[in-house]
């Protein structure tokens, strides 16, 4: 199929990332990593993306590109399993005891401030709660009342409270309320069967790093002192390997009890020439570890140094990682393909183009690159409007071209011109 969800081309490219992704379905690519290589403007994030997208939505998709390891406050290879932690999710399945139905009365409740002034505080919020089975009138914590606010649920809302913990989780607006429109921003739920008061199985989604992050930081009091210890330390912490191997044996077990699924996600590592000699040993052992997400990595590089190193090698990437890769080949994009693409580009800009100005951008895009001549797209289009009309025509394409260049225009104009430069 050359053409399918917007993706112009790369039929090998896209049947092989279609392959990969019913391997991570059947859950047969553990320790196995992708490699996506070719040349700049090829596609290699968007299928990185369309990978991402077939997964589904609760699947976790971190993107990362390969500079991101060189920071003055975190060690390299910590900013790398940090990304790992952020791409393996964890599906909690609990059974709690909740309240649930729909919102019919929302009272806070106030009381003057005992501390003096002209203010007034909540004491406490007086809900009621409607299923189809009945009512049920709860005077709840003025803490559960800030939830609530956090949750922005107001009357007409479906929601739960967990009667252990008061957190409040709306639902989403109930289906009584829901009007004729097809395309509306508010998610309708029917309305809650059953009691009030029930135990309900409540699935939560979340990653290992969000675990790193929620038991790495310090339950400091409400105090002022404890507050402001928390505003004077440095934002970013790295968290300890020890930390780290409690939870990873919570979670397993979670696991073994049946309470929890683990979810590998997708890391994607664009520009991965980019990362070290000691970046890509820690990929190495990182790959064999049993929490790990799948690997997707993006280059556009042919044969280069191994950063840190004097070796050279294919893509820059060290030959014993390139044994564990499935390497994916992405290839320049033909002139009918270019045209495909700039036809779908102008149409999803709103950017009307004549069949003679869409056949000199292709032109020119096989004469420079895609990304040049999609950027041309919106000057050309302001020329247009300027001189009073909506069409593109050819000769504003011919004029745009003129006064901008492309990489290699200008750089043939620094080899021609080389002595008026500074170098």
């Amino acid at each position: 199929m050359e053409i399918g969800s917007g993706m112009v081309g790369q039929e090998n490219a896209r049947e092989a990332a279609g392959v990969v992704v019913e391997l991570i379905k059947s859950k047969k690519m553990a320790g196995r990593a992708l490699l996506l290589a070719g040349p700049p403007g090829t596609g290699k994030t968007a299928i990185s993306l369309a990978i991402s997208q077939e997964l589904g939505p609760k699947v976790p998709f971190c993107p990362m590109v390969g500079s991101e390891v060189y920071s003055t406050e975190v060690k390299k290879t910590e900013v790398l399993m940090e990304n790992f932690r952020r791409s393996i999710g964890l599906r909690i399945k609990e059974t709690k005891e909740v309240w649930e139905g729909e919102i019919t009365e929302l009272r806070p409740e106030e009381k003057e401030d005992p501390h003096g002034g002209y203010g007034k505080i909540v004491s406490s919020v007086v809900i009621t709660l409607k299923t189809s089975k009945g009512t049920k009138q709860l005077k709840l914590d003025p803490s559960i009342y800030e939830n609530m606010q956090k949750e922005k649920v107001q009357v007409g809302d479906v929601i739960y409270i967990e009667a252990s913990s008061g957190n409040v989780k709306r639902v989403g607006r109930c289906d009584s309320y829901a009007t004729e429109f097809d395309l509306e921003a508010e998610e309708y739920v029917p309305l809650p069967k059953g009691d009030v008061h029930k135990k309900k199985e409540i699935v939560q989604d979340v990653t290992l790093h969000d675990l790193d992050i929620a038991n790495a930081k310090p339950q400091g009091g409400q105090d002022f002192m404890s507050l402001m210890g928390q505003i004077m330390k440095p934002k970013k912490t790295e968290i300890t390997d020890k930390l780290r191997t409690e939870i990873n044996k919570v979670v397993n077990k979670y696991i073994d009890q049946g309470i929890a699924e683990l979810v590998p996600g997708v890391l994607f590592i664009d520009e991965v020439h980019m990362l070290d000699i000691e970046c890509f040993t820690f990929l190495n052992r990182a790959l064999e570890s049993t929490l790990s997400p799948i690997v997707v990595l993006a280059t556009n590089r042919g044969m280069c140094t191994i950063r840190g190193t004097d070796m050279i090698s294919p893509h820059g990437i060290p030959v014993d990682l390139l044994d564990r890769l499935m390497i994916i080949k992405t290839l320049p994009y033909t002139l009918t393909e270019i045209v495909q693409i700039l036809a779908i580009r102008a149409n999803t800009e709103g950017i009307q183009l004549s069949e003679e100005a869409l056949a000199q951008l292709g032109t020119i895009g096989s004469r420079t690159s895609l990304r040049y001549v999609v950027q041309l797209l919106t000057p050309a289009n302001i020329l247009a409007q300027t001189q009073g009309r909506t069409e593109i025509t050819k000769e504003d394409l011919d004029q745009i071209d003129e006064l901008f260049f492309d990489a290699k225009a200008s750089a043939k104009i620094l080899q021609e011109q080389a002595d008026q430069y500074i170098s």
